[in-house]
């Protein structure tokens, strides 16, 4: 959206009593009728309901399902995340464009949405299900002041904002569970995958990108076969749809004032909201480390750092990555 376009749709919004007529627009912008008649019609190609007549002025009847950066900021109360927001209508990953973003100086809290990805990622280059104007893929370029030993429970406190906004969408925070370490389930179902990527200098971050997709819209029946018994949405567990831009603000307010937190006092200033999602505690499950090492054994909780906490038959050890498949419920261990 041009800046010119953007300008009037604000007018319009701030326009309760009536229609607001073209000189008044061209007064209030400082442009021509001519000029505020080629905005108007640049926003109704981009779906914007706007009621017009000649000498009766403009009104705006309704806005388009869609993540444009005025919508989203339009009820946006963030201090720094999604204040720049870069607004794409399809992309190959959103964690991508955020990256050269960052490496071209973007500044803390840019923010990337798509409508739809073509080879939207997922950890271990899986691939993430990305159909167009039903969910939400974003990113968002992170200039933390942490250590890069610091730097991977930043996934979970991600984790933490995505669940209890997810929770409260639903209204049903009992069906919510934060499965380690990048996974948020709905229903026992997989409903967001959070993918984190660093560049440091040393040993401090130079810099972090936060992606984050979320199933909103997508029916149950319209995931490929191969999600189809393992991924939901959350218009399919509530069984109705979802206002996706009020989600996107929900998401980035509770994200920004997580990380926030998470950057001034650590994890643990997070864990009575983290265990209140986390129920692998007790559970058996395997793990695929990254190194391609294959370990079992009953999940003891996660350490400071972030680490899960894994019951073997030689004790306690640590995992710092890898892909988790649960193999029974809880133990009592």
């Amino acid at each position: 959206m041009n800046e010119g376009a953007a300008r009037v749709l604000a007018a319009l919004r701030r326009t309760d009593a009536g229609p607001c007529s073209g000189a008044e627009l061209s007064r209030t912008l400082g442009v021509s009728r001519a000029q505020v008649w080629k905005h108007v019609e640049a926003l109704r190609s981009l779906g914007y309901a706007i009621e017009g007549e000649p000498g009766g002025g403009y009104r705006l009847r309704g806005a388009p399902d869609r993540l444009y950066a005025e919508e989203i900021q339009a009820g946006l109360e963030t201090a720094w995340l999604a204040r720049e927001i870069h607004h794409l209508e399809t992309t190959d990953s959103t964690n991508r464009v955020a990256a050269d973003l960052a490496r071209a100086g973007a500044p803390h809290g840019a923010t990337v949405v798509a409508e739809s990805q073509t080879a939207g990622r997922g950890r271990l280059g899986r691939s993430f299900f990305s159909p167009p104007h039903l969910n939400l893929y974003t990113s968002a370029v992170l200039r933390p002041a942490l250590s890069t030993a610091e730097a991977p429970s930043t996934i979970l406190a991600a984790a933490v904002a995505v669940a209890e906004s997810v929770a409260a969408a639903v209204d049903d925070a009992g069906a919510v569970e934060i499965k380690w370490p990048n996974d948020v389930l709905l229903g026992s179902l997989k409903c967001s995958g959070i993918l984190m990527e660093m560049s440091a200098e040393a040993t401090r971050v130079a810099w972090l990108v936060l992606g984050i997709g979320v199933n909103l819209n997508v029916a149950r029946d319209a995931f490929p076969e191969e999600f189809r018994g393992s991924a939901t949405s959350l218009a399919a567990h509530r069984g109705r749809s979802l206002d996706r831009i009020a989600f996107a603000r929900s998401l980035y307010g509770t994200l920004e004032s997580v990380l926030d937190l998470h950057a001034e006092k650590g994890l643990d200033a997070l864990r009575p909201r983290f265990d209140a999602f986390f129920r692998m505690t007790g559970r058996r499950v395997g793990v695929r480390e990254s190194d391609g090492t294959d370990r079992e054994g009953v999940v003891e909780g996660i350490d400071a750092d972030g680490a899960l906490l894994l019951r073997g038959p030689a004790g306690v050890g640590r995992v710092l990555a890898g892909d988790v498949t649960v193999r029974s419920g809880r133990t009592g261990a």
